[in-house]
């Protein structure tokens, strides 16, 4: 099988002006990625006033909201697939989440897959009222309601934290479903994946048996809930920075061995296993995307 390869809109290391973010995003059309990945977070710390805190996800860091941005570039592009990686769904309200979602999916043709998780950071659940505490279990029944609200034009559904009156959204997606991913790594995660996503985003491995082990892990599972793991895709992160051009080829072709479906290009990307690239200017970003598409064009 084809793989699917995406780049993400390096909009922490550039920026958000939309001269950019629309020629980024039709370059990356152009040279034939599939799809386009984009980080999501709301809110981010002062780390003045917390000396302890590091730099992940701090008040410096600039993020568009996803369901905005891409809703620009669907009117900046014909083919190209927008995807999260990843909403933290259980910060924001569902039923909202799910119109946002279904809009994006008409205005961009069907070209959106949405990437969720349930996140890390207990100061933007504190900023948008809602529970740190309870996160993996709501992100459970968030899934549950907005396939039903994709699905049909009215819903009625009382769980623990939902509640809907004989009430749906209109416009429904142009498939009356959206693709859901979901990122994350611990136990309990991959066992939501195993039964109810359409495939995991996968940062946390190497290329090298871990990988490999953690993801017949999820396959057991994926088959212990009546599924087939054929219909789970799998999506793993690289950068420039991970390696020199032989090192990343041999990387690609090892995730394509084992049976990945979807690899996406984030040279911005600093967390292990993975290094971001050097530099950090649009530029750099835009040949970088160029390197990369050429570097393994043979064997996608």
């Amino acid at each position: 099988m084809p793989i699917h390869l995406s780049v993400n809109m390096p909009i922490v290391d550039t920026g958000g002006a939309p001269g950019f973010v629309r020629d980024f995003a039709q370059a990356a059309e152009d040279l034939g990625y599939d799809g386009l990945a984009l980080p999501d977070h709301v809110l981010g710390v002062n780390v003045e006033s917390r000396p302890d805190w590091g730099n992940r996800n701090t008040s410096a860091d600039f993020f568009h909201d996803p369901f905005v941005l891409f809703g620009f570039l669907a009117a900046c592009t014909t083919s190209i697939e927008f995807s999260t990686q990843v909403m933290i769904l259980p910060q924001r309200q569902t039923v909202l989440v799910a119109k946002q979602a279904a809009s994006l999916d008409v205005l961009s043709g069907g070209r959106f897959r949405f990437g969720i998780g349930s996140g890390w950071n207990p100061v933007e659940y504190q900023g948008l009222n809602e529970d740190f505490g309870n996160r993996g279990k709501r992100l459970t029944e968030q899934v549950e309601v907005m396939r039903q609200l994709w699905a049909e034009p009215h819903v009625t559904f009382s769980g623990d934290h939902h509640r809907i009156d004989d009430a749906g959204i209109n416009p429904l997606p142009t498939g009356r479903n959206i693709p859901l991913w979901f990122g994350g790594h611990e136990d309990r995660m991959l066992r939501r994946i195993a039964e109810l996503a359409d495939g995991w985003i996968m940062l946390a491995f190497p290329p090298d048996d871990t990988a490999l082990e953690v993801f017949e892990t999820l396959r057991g599972y994926i088959r212990d809930a009546g599924r087939d793991p054929d219909d789970v895709g799998l999506e793993v992160w690289t950068s420039l920075g991970d390696g020199d051009d032989d090192e990343l080829r041999a990387d690609f072709q090892f995730w394509k061995d084992a049976g990945v479906s979807h690899v996406t290009l984030n040279n911005g990307y600093d967390r292990p296993p993975h290094q971001r690239m050097t530099e950090t200017s649009a530029d750099a970003h835009l040949r970088a995307m160029q390197h990369y598409r050429d570097l393994v064009a043979d064997l996608l």
